[in-house]
């Protein structure tokens, strides 16, 4: 084969590696469904799992229970990570979307505060665990899955459907929200309106589940299945311990503002400025559609230039735009959607890279246990805690200051995007 055709070879995406990404995506799509919903109606579902009372005091222990479900995330990633390299990414992606889908609807059918007491909270919370289990094991799961899937040139590509199926599924959890919001009156949907999204997603989660039983196991894992391997959890330790504080290290930055940005910027809003709900809501929305029509785009850019300019480009843009953002922030929904869209743009530059990026820290034998772990520790410090910690500061009279906690997380990415070895091209 000439230089020529080897190089148009791995900038190539044969039929079966398209339809294992469009598969793999779609899925992930369906899950990270049922994960977004519960942060898009927190201010609507909060008085019904908690004592009546302060409105804000229910809405801040609906968001501890949000962020309680992030601490399971890396028992998650460690234990479902360990089950996908020892028995494949395919059987790794079942089991977490199984478990994803039937705590949504637990939730769905979970009767409210008034009818079983502290009963709601508990089962709410349970349910929250197991989501963040699943959750810490889809992860790395759907991201080896998809980089495994693809040619060497088309990586990066690859990898942006990992984030383009989480963003559409903010974005119908979103849509969900603007359309039951516009829809239903405030008595309708804290009665039943919320259970309509959860159970939704629930079923949502039964075709991802029809989807992922239909693909073929990825070649990487099968070339490997066979030769005797050790615990991949200890192998990652012993054999990958400056690869796996990496994936924490890039994570840092990128999981915090994306949860600030992504799924919890509507509520703080409508909370700081007064902006209706359904307004925040809206430029939410629209702002997702941005997002996920740019990330391919910043996928095959990645794959061009490299990971560490596109990454260093998205901490940069925060750490000059996170002032500006907040303190621009009004009750004016056009106001609201230009800094979203802004923020979504630069989050492109992270989104499409952290996959790839992961992905090519390790072999096979550890690849899923080695993203998912590291990553799912950080997102559990740093992401599941933004939106309770921003809705704190507000409700503290620090709302001001909201701008410098996303700068420094901006900082210390910058720090860590520009100082890791470049990985485009690795063998995997």
């Amino acid at each position: 084969m000439t230089t020529h055709a080897a190089t148009a070879q791995e900038h190539r995406l044969s039929p079966a590696q398209r339809k294992a990404i469009v598969a793999g995506a779609v899925g992930n799509t369906v899950e990270w469904v049922d994960w977004a919903v519960y942060a898009t109606f927190a201010p609507v579902f909060a008085k019904q799992f908690f004592t009546p009372g302060n409105e804000t005091t229910a809405l801040l222990s609906t968001l501890a229970v949000f962020a309680v479900g992030f601490v399971m995330r890396p028992i998650g990633g460690a234990v479902l990570g360990a089950y996908a390299d020892r028995h494949g990414r395919k059987k790794g992606l079942t089991l977490t979307i199984s478990l994803m889908a039937g705590a949504s609807l637990v939730i769905a059918a979970c009767p409210t505060y008034s009818k079983i007491g502290v009963l709601a909270p508990i089962v709410l919370l349970l349910a929250r665990l197991v989501q963040g289990f699943s959750a810490g094991g889809e992860f790395g799961s759907s991201s080896a899955f998809l980089i495994e899937s693809a040619a060497r040139g088309r990586r990066a590509f690859a990898g942006s459907w990992q984030q383009v199926s989480v963003g559409a599924g903010a974005l119908i959890a979103s849509l969900m929200g603007t359309v039951l919001n516009s829809t239903l009156s405030e008595a309708q949907l804290q009665s039943w309106g919320w259970r309509v999204a959860f159970g939704v997603a629930g079923l949502l989660g039964l075709v991802g589940l029809w989807l992922r039983r239909s693909v073929h196991e990825t070649e990487a894992f099968t070339r490997i299945k066979d030769r005797p391997r050790g615990n991949p959890l200890v192998a990652m330790f012993r054999d990958h311990p400056k690869a796996a504080l990496r994936v924490a290290g890039v994570t840092i930055a990128g999981t915090l503002i994306y949860y600030v940005w992504v799924t919890y910027m509507p509520t703080y809003a409508h909370l700081a400025t007064g902006i209706p709900l359904r307004q925040a809501l809206l430029a939410n929305t629209l702002a997702i559609v941005v997002f996920l029509i740019l990330l391919p785009f910043g996928g095959l850019l990645s794959d061009r230039i490299g990971r560490k300019p596109t990454m260093a480009a998205f901490a940069a843009g925060f750490l000059l735009f996170s002032w500006p953002a907040f303190h621009f922030l009004a009750a004016d929904f056009w106001t609201l959607l230009l800094i979203e869209i802004v923020g979504m743009v630069l989050i492109v530059g992270y989104s499409a890279n952290c996959a790839v990026i992961m992905a090519e820290q390790f072999p096979p034998e550890v690849r899923t246990t080695g993203i998912g772990l590291p990553y799912a520790l950080a997102v559990a410090v740093f992401g599941g805690t933004a939106p309770y910690v921003t809705t704190w500061m507000n409700a503290e009279g620090f709302g001001h200051l909201v701008w410098l906690y996303v700068a420094i997380a901006a900082v210390i990415g910058l720090a860590v995007y520009t100082t890791m070895p470049e990985t485009k091209g690795k063998e995997l």
